[in-house]
């Protein structure tokens, strides 16, 4: 998939309303049941020191796609984490994600990352051939995800 010269990726600073509009306009491309962050969601996030929301734009400032980025430190050193990736549907093909990803693996690694991990359904087939390109491999993992709504013990408190 070649690249689009013309996008470039930022980590964002600040909330603008281009932002909000954005991330109203991708979220749903990524989960028909998440709702787009509000303004203030959006700050709490860029605001947290673990964060880096990143933005691929087009020269115009269009924003074709975004990720958060997560680095943090655990007891076996600093880790990073790849959520929420996301590219228009309107600018696929123009290796809007390979940008991104490219983009937070360099700044991962800047930041003293040892490793980075990422989840993908397995049907999202496009992206987990991107994955594999930039040299992520599939681990033999469990992945768990508590969910307050299924566990009686937190639903009856």
């Amino acid at each position: 998939m070649p690249h689009d010269d013309a996008v470039t990726v930022r980590v964002v600073t600040d909330v603008t309303d281009d932002i909000v509009g954005a991330f109203a306009r991708l979220i749903p491309q990524l989960s028909s049941s998440a709702p787009a962050p509000t303004r203030d969601e959006i700050q709490a996030m860029i605001d947290s020191d673990a964060n880096h929301v990143l933005v691929a734009e087009d020269v115009d400032g269009t924003v074709l796609g975004s990720m958060t980025l997560i680095v943090f430190r655990i007891p076996t050193g600093i880790r990073a984490w790849i959520e929420d990736v996301v590219v228009d549907g309107d600018a696929r093909g123009r290796g809007v994600g390979e940008v991104l990803n490219r983009h937070a693996i360099e700044l991962a690694y800047a930041l003293g990352s040892k490793t980075i991990d990422l989840t993908s359904r397995p049907s999202r087939e496009v992206a987990n051939r991107l994955y594999r390109k930039l040299g992520f491999e599939e681990r033999t993992t469990n992945v768990y995800r508590h969910n307050p709504d299924h566990d009686p013990a937190v639903a009856d408190s």
